[in-house]
């Protein structure tokens, strides 16, 4: 392998230099231009490597959950109370050191209710934190929506990525109306605690985890569970908390 590079000087180029020092890093573009290489300097210049963690979990079992029912904006159910509760306690033992640690939830009550009882880290509410908007069938169970509208379900179940709900969303438009959310995550430095729903967290996951695109809409996302991502200069590393049964 070679030892010395000739560095570049002329043409389009973008330089990172000791970014992992984070202030002290520096970086150099030179001579781009146009809207993907543009997005590409953005994302660079909002991009920090400092190591991290950032904590992703669902909203407390809902109302909605024990039904089977998609969408709504129900309350917590018996165990996602109780789950609310267990996931203070674990962010206050993991994060007591954390002191600019910050809590990010949707705007939906269930993710709300569930970030509650944790305090002593402010707390960000993100529409794009949403669940998927499951447009007219919102609120019904899947095999009412197989019954009422089989070819809903029909074109759904062969491709749930691109699938998209009448007058609502498909996954890909959740991936696309995330990006802000993406881009703030890594410009933080501190560690940030995600409340928020399946659909938007197998996207979020499936960013941090490099997983192909067509794997998001599988990805297991269980309930009551803690998913820890570490960044740092190394790649990424992922826990696993299950905090209840």
């Amino acid at each position: 392998m070679k030892r010395v590079y000739e560095p570049v000087q002329e043409g389009s180029y973008i330089k990172m230099i000791d970014m992992v020092k984070g202030e002290g890093g520096q970086l150099q573009v030179n001579n781009i231009s146009g809207y993907l290489p543009g997005r590409i300097v953005f994302f660079l210049v909002n991009s920090h490597l400092a190591p991290r963690p950032i904590l992703l979990t669902r909203h407390g079992e809902s109302l909605h959950n024990v039904r089977g029912r998609v969408g709504g904006d129900t309350v917590l159910s018996e165990d996602g109370e109780l789950y609310s509760k267990k996931l203070a306690n674990f962010i206050e033992k993991r994060l007591k050191n954390e002191k600019t640690a910050t809590i990010w939830t949707s705007t939906l009550q269930r993710t709300i209710l569930t970030a509650t009882p944790i305090v002593g880290f402010p707390k960000i509410q993100w529409r794009a934190l949403d669940e998927i908007n499951s447009g007219v069938c919102d609120g019904m169970t899947y095999e009412e929506i197989k019954k009422i509208m089989p070819e809903e379900y029909e074109s759904r179940k062969k491709d749930k990525l691109r699938y998209r709900y009448p007058r609502g969303e498909s996954y890909l438009d959740v991936i696309q109306r995330l990006e802000p959310v993406i881009i703030e995550l890594e410009r933080q430095r501190a560690p940030v605690v995600v409340i928020s729903h399946q659909a938007v967290l197998r996207a979020l996951y499936s960013y941090f985890a490099d997983r192909p695109l067509r794997e998001v809409p599988d990805m297991e996302m269980p309930l009551h569970t803690i998913i820890e991502i570490q960044m740092g200069v190394t790649g990424v590393e992922e826990k696993r908390y299950k905090l209840m049964d």
